[in-house]
């Protein structure tokens, strides 16, 4: 049975909600240091929802020393695997009773579609806690084959208190690939949520101590980059930052735990993922609605989204013609109508970048190739937008917009498929679609990609490995058993056992 309301009553769950404000730390809100705020807005009618805590540095000093005290308490890395189990299925029962509230609060304050995060974000983000809760009894430590005089204990420890700064674009979904394996391996987080998108991960903190999780042990700290992330990438009191975001800032991470303790970086940077369409292809109708779905979800502001359709020339003009009857059904407009499938860009700063490449193609003499889209609306929303015929070497073709912009072009050898879709410095995901399994086993292997799809668009589910090759990703990935392992520390104990 659908779980999605209609625009009615979604409206009328956003004339009730009530919104938190304060960052969410050692178990209460609390404003900042500072007393600041700032507004955050509701980016489809520019509208200010409320105003959120302006943390600094002091914050995050304040923040961190109530982490790193949970921590050495014991409260939450000491219990009995089975406890810590039980809490974090509590939280996922209180984010599923809460399920059309955040729902809400996550399309006001982004701009999503209200179907979108009903059906995606706000169930994946139950599932994903779920998941990882499930695994904290099932993972086993191991021992080495030492010989008879000895016992090697091969033991996971929590790596301490974690950083987990997240985008704008999936604010809730983020939350639960980062806090979700953190939490379930002992650790106290402190996560920054991006300041265009922060009302749920507050929400969801207040929710995850109401359940049982410690005070101290999640927390929430509000604010920028310069004024938050850039203290959590710094501080001393930090073992690890999990990150996702643009790889310039990604970089920044890097350098700050170099200048600091030598904090472990995990990061999940942008994408120009490539769909490759082999003259094989079986379906194009199926073929169009995939490629339109990775393009177009969330308004293209994904970092798996596709972005470059690379197709053999024999079938570009049929698979073309069932992409525009397709993109025809997607609906753009009021975010909180369950009918509409696009919403309004996260912001007027993000509107603009993305604009900018609209008017690149429509103002030289590539306007003739958009064959969909085309034009920004109300200084918010950017119509689906499809150019045919693109030069590789150009800025459609190998910049991340993280809009919806599909860029073509295509090929007349699989050789040739494979060097335009690793021509890129990003390998975060990849689709291919043919009727042959030979060719999908060889382009899987020869596409520079942490995900690559066939005959569908996706990233695999909670039990899949997320993250990317090149500078799409560094030290790890999200989600599966092998996101416990980069907020754990691996530790031998050996046994003296001889006479």
């Amino acid at each position: 049975m659908s779980d999605v309301l209609t625009k009615a009553q979604y409206a009328a769950i956003a004339e009730k909600l009530s919104y938190p404000s304060g960052a969410f730390i050692n178990g209460a809100f609390q404003p900042a240091a500072s007393g600041k705020t700032f507004d955050t807005v509701n980016p489809a009618t520019g509208k200010v929802l409320t105003k959120v805590a302006a943390c600094n540095a002091d914050d995050v000093d304040y923040v961190t020393t109530a982490a790193q005290t949970a921590f050495d308490s014991g409260a939450w890395r000491s219990l009995a695997p089975a406890e810590r189990k039980a809490i974090m299925l509590k939280f996922a029962d209180l984010l599923h009773e809460n399920r059309h509230e955040l729902a809400v609060m996550e399309s006001l304050d982004s701009g999503k579609p209200v179907r979108e995060c009903q059906t995606i974000d706000v169930a994946e983000t139950i599932n994903t806690i779920r998941w990882h809760a499930e695994l904290i009894d099932k993972i086993y430590d191991s021992t080495a084959p030492v010989g008879p005089d000895a016992v090697a204990l091969i033991v996971r420890e929590p790596i301490g208190v974690v950083g987990c700064v997240l985008p704008w674009n999936f604010p809730l979904l983020m939350l639960a690939w980062k806090a979700g394996p953190a939490l379930a391996a002992g650790c106290s987080v402190v996560l920054k949520p991006a300041e265009q998108t922060s009302l749920t991960s507050l929400r969801a903190a207040e929710l995850a101590f109401q359940a049982g999780i410690p005070a101290g042990v999640f927390n929430v700290i509000t604010g920028t980059g310069r004024d938050v992330g850039e203290p959590i990438g710094l501080h001393n009191g930090i073992s690890m930052v999990s990150f996702t975001g643009s790889t310039t800032t990604g970089r920044r991470f890097l350098r700050y735990a170099a200048d600091s303790n030598l904090k472990r970086i995990v990061l999940e940077c942008g994408g120009k993922n490539p769909a490759v369409v082999l003259a094989d292809a079986e379906d194009l109708k199926s073929v169009a609605e995939h490629v339109i779905n990775g393009a177009f979800w969330n308004m293209g502001e994904n970092c798996s989204a596709t972005s470059r359709l690379i197709v053999h020339h024999s079938i570009k003009d049929e698979l073309l013609r069932h992409m525009l009857a397709c993109v025809g059904e997607w609906k753009m407009g009021d975010p909180l109508d369950p009918e509409n499938a696009l919403g309004a860009l996260v912001s007027t700063e993000h509107f603009a970048k993305v604009k900018s490449y609209i008017d690149l193609v429509m103002d030289t003499a590539d306007k003739s190739n958009v064959v969909c889209g085309g034009h920004a609306i109300d200084g918010r929303y950017v119509e689906a937008t499809i150019v045919d015929n693109v030069d590789p070497g150009s800025r459609i073709f190998q910049e991340e917009i993280f809009g919806p912009i599909l860029a073509i072009s295509t090929f007349n050898t699989v050789d040739e498929a494979i060097e335009l879709a690793n021509d890129t410095v990003y390998g975060l995901a990849a689709s291919v679609y043919t009727g042959s399994i030979r060719h999908a086993m060889k382009l899987s292997a020869a596409i520079r990609a942490g995900v690559v799809t066939v005959n569908c668009y996706g990233e695999g589910d909670v039990t899949t490995p997320f993250g990317g090759y090149k500078e799409s990703g560094f030290g790890g990935r999200d989600k599966s058993i092998y996101a416990h392992d980069q907020y754990t520390e691996i530790k031998t104990i050996w046994l003296n056992t001889s006479n």
